[in-house]
């Protein structure tokens, strides 16, 4: 063989062990099980998420990072009506579930499952992207409060004025409701205990969400 051809042969071998590196560390072709994960981070804006579509895209680009993204991703968001769009309610942005965690534990069956006492929600099972743990109550820094703009059986709150940050648009002035991915608060009673629907923010910028208790952190499903 005329070394030419030994080198055509070579690189033709280094693309094909680079093409399945990538394939196993994250391509297209990975067989992630992960359907459920908590944000590692914000993307940088405090409340202003891009709206809906930058907030997907965002659980989208997380989880094509650690090898799912080959799913179709939606943030647990809810929105207010907005030029003529009705409302949007998060339970209905989801699919139908069931959805395993990044070490492959379902966390819930299915809608209602997700949204009742018998969901498999805690700190320990609501992991992040790349599989570790959000801190919450009793550690050194609280993260706990998970962006949500929803009632506890994941509906739009309307309880106030503004509850989404202006649709998840603001990085400034409003507020979101937020639940507490440790299931734990300062107060023994359900709302403290509620992983979607537990209080609001003090305002839509980053100091803000990190005054209430949190970072700016999203639940992020698959919805097929």
């Amino acid at each position: 063989m005329s070394p030419s051809m030994m080198s055509a042969g070579a690189a033709v071998s280094a693309v094909a062990l680079l093409s399945a590196c990538a394939a196993w560390s994250g391509g297209s072709g990975s067989s992630n099980p992960m359907s459920y994960f908590v944000t590692s981070a914000n993307p940088g804006k405090g409340g202003d998420l891009g709206g809906l579509a930058g907030a997907d895209q965002y659980c989208k680009a997380l989880a094509t990072s650690v090898g799912a993204g080959n799913k179709t991703w939606r943030a647990y968001l809810s929105a207010a009506p907005a030029a003529g769009a009705p409302a949007v309610n998060a339970r209905d942005r989801i699919g139908r579930g069931p959805w395993r965690n990044a070490k492959g534990e379902v966390v819930a069956t299915s809608v209602d499952d997700l949204h009742s006492a018998n969901n498999k929600l805690s700190k320990e099972t609501s992991l992040t992207e790349k599989g570790g743990m959000v801190s919450g109550v009793g550690d050194p820094v609280n993260m706990h409060d998970i962006l949500t703009g929803s009632t506890a059986d994941g509906r739009l709150d309307t309880s106030a004025p503004d509850t989404t940050c202006r649709n998840w648009t603001s990085s400034t002035t409003g507020s979101a409701i937020v639940g507490h991915v440790d299931r734990k608060g300062l107060r023994d009673d359900a709302p403290s205990h509620s992983w979607n629907a537990s209080h609001a923010t003090r305002g839509c910028d980053m100091d803000s969400l990190k005054a209430t208790g949190g970072a700016g952190l999203l639940y992020c499903f698959a919805a097929d």
